[in-house]
């Protein structure tokens, strides 16, 4: 009876240690792709309102450009503006179109002076 229950024992043993190691192993590569991911999305975050913004911006001075009833220049004509906390630089041309009668109006708008566009819309204004 001995004999049967010292032999039942030797199957019974826990983990061995590479099996912990592995189980670690796994766990902390899911861990890392788990704070990969949300660090990602936090960052897409802050993009996405960043530019949010930008189209209000561009949204808001084409209604002001369209409310002065004012035939836009050829040349870039810019200003800065103040919004959420951030300086934001607009600026807006506009471009010839087939119809003397209409013009089109390109509106961007950047975070950095001189800065890649985060927001830009054409749109055409027809003449006063």
């Amino acid at each position: 009876m001995k004999l049967l229950t010292i032999r039942s024992m030797k199957h019974k043993r826990g983990m061995t240690l590479l099996e912990v190691m592995l189980a670690l192993v796994i766990l902390g590569t899911a861990g890392l792709a788990v704070m990969q991911a949300a660090s990602q999305a936090l960052n897409n975050q802050s993009y996405l309102q960043q530019k949010t913004f930008a189209m209000w911006i561009v949204s808001n001075r084409i209604a002001e450009l369209k409310l002065e009833e004012t035939w836009p220049s050829a040349s870039w004509k810019s200003d800065e503006v103040e919004f959420a906390g951030t300086k934001w630089y607009w600026r807006y041309q506009s471009v010839a179109t087939g119809d003397p009668s209409f013009v089109a109006l390109d509106v961007e708008v950047s975070d950095e002076k001189d800065g890649q566009a985060l927001g830009y819309i054409r749109t055409y204004i027809a003449k006063p």
